[in-house]
């Protein structure tokens, strides 16, 4: 039987105990850092009690952290890190950019070249524009959206995150922007259906990813997305693609995987090679809005938008790592390694189970809420212990450099831990 009540909170009692003991220099990086940052913090998602990791070096898929303890790095920083740590060809990128000038306060060829690649791997977007972060592009997308209808409700879903103003993870969140959001149940047709039919001539555009990251790695059916492509058009709506994620799920993107297009599409974080990065594209009536040559043009300032390191790292990562390939290889590998641990965690009881697409994927705890809650700290804390690390919430995200030893080690750490959470 599961453990309840006193018998799992003594448990990750014990589990926290051995933590503070394994990592007293990670405490004593927050403590110091508390003195300059609220918490010690200044990216949210990082937090987990008692005290997260101070990671001082990786390298490949392996990371080490300031008491000089090692992991396999199955979090791959939270989707963006697909090339693993210090990937040479990276590294000289960004090299060779620099040593021309970093700033040069104009256009350069890089942003060019790296447009081109985008616009050819996503033919949803006949032309594109670059941004900071996905938080931005989505911004910007909407902002389109909302210009080009001449309407301002947006279409959201339940647990999207969209970037740190953008998120509906519970409802509306308080440091959200200001936009008319009707906040819909996700993969819910019906809902969709009855929104559009109650105020589809306010509705400017639908946001959705098609798998939702943050919200836990939960996958949209394609016959929910077909709905919400028929609906647009059927409105005069916008439809837009987080990808900010799911970009990785093939050549072009998850779009290109269920056969759906959308009218725009977000992408971010891999294809800057490791760097800030965020770009918007679609329909090209949509973004020629931005054109600045055009009378009432929509202004898109920001200095680092076609900064020369994330233009020439992400040129570099589309030609030499983003392959058809490697990606293709990326997505089965996560395919198979989701369906081995489902099947662990079934042989064993079916304490959790795991959720996602391709290469990203969650595992869960099952059962009452506030046991699931506790049993998922606790596997988490167990399996640092044993030098593998994802995120507290459940997040797993493959790196390339994650290979069948990595992934074998996993699964031998969970059948390890298993008699840890479970009595």
């Amino acid at each position: 039987m599961p453990w309840t009540g006193p018998g799992i909170d003594d448990a990750l009692a014990f589990a926290i105990g051995a933590y503070r003991e394994r990592t007293p220099q990670s405490l004593a990086a927050l403590e110091a850092a508390r003195a300059v940052m609220p918490g010690g913090n200044t990216r949210s998602s990082l937090w987990t009690a008692p005290y997260p990791l101070s990671i001082a070096s990786g390298a490949g898929c392996r990371i080490v952290d300031v008491d000089g303890n090692g992991y396999v790095d199955f979090l791959g920083e939270f989707t963006a890190g697909i090339f693993g740590h210090t990937e040479p060809l990276l590294a000289r990128a960004i090299a060779e950019a620099h040593a021309d000038g970093i700033g040069l306060s104009s256009h350069t060829p890089y942003e060019t070249r790296l447009a081109r690649r985008l616009v050819s791997r996503f033919p949803s977007m006949d032309l594109v524009r670059f941004a900071n972060s996905g938080t931005e592009a989505n911004l910007m997308a909407l902002t389109a959206a909302r210009r080009v209808t001449g309407r301002s409700r947006i279409v959201v879903f339940s647990g999207g995150y969209h970037g740190g103003v953008l998120s509906f993870a519970a409802g509306h969140a308080p440091v959200n922007v200001p936009f008319d959001f009707a906040v819909l149940p996700f993969d819910d047709a019906r809902a969709a259906e009855a929104e559009f039919a109650a105020r589809g001539s306010e509705i400017a555009a639908v946001l959705v990813e098609p798998m939702q990251g943050a919200g836990g790695c939960n996958t949209a059916s394609p016959a929910f997305l077909a709905a919400l492509r028929e609906l647009c058009d059927m409105h005069g709506a916008v439809l837009i693609f987080d990808e900010v994620q799911t970009a990785r799920m093939s050549l072009g993107g998850a779009q290109a995987r269920l056969g759906l297009s959308p009218d725009m599409t977000v992408l971010g974080k891999i294809f800057g090679g490791g760097l800030a990065f965020g770009a918007f594209g679609g329909r090209r009536d949509i973004m020629e809005q931005f054109d600045p040559a055009r009378p009432g043009a929509l202004p898109h300032a920001g200095t680092f938008n076609n900064n020369r390191l994330a233009m020439a790292a992400g040129v570099t990562a589309c030609d030499a790592l983003l392959t058809r390939e490697a990606l293709d290889a990326l997505y089965l590998q996560g395919e198979a390694f989701r369906a081995d641990l489902n099947a662990c965690f079934e042989a064993r009881g079916g304490l959790f189970r795991v959720t996602g697409m391709g290469s990203i994927m969650n595992i869960h705890a099952t059962g009452p809420q506030e046991e699931a809650r506790l049993r998922l700290r606790l596997l988490h804390l167990r399996m640092m212990e044993r030098g593998q690390y994802f995120a507290a919430r459940g997040l797993i995200a493959l790196s390339f450099p994650v290979g069948v030893a990595e992934t074998d080690g996993f699964l031998a750490a969970v059948e390890d831990c298993m008699p840890l959470v479970a009595a």
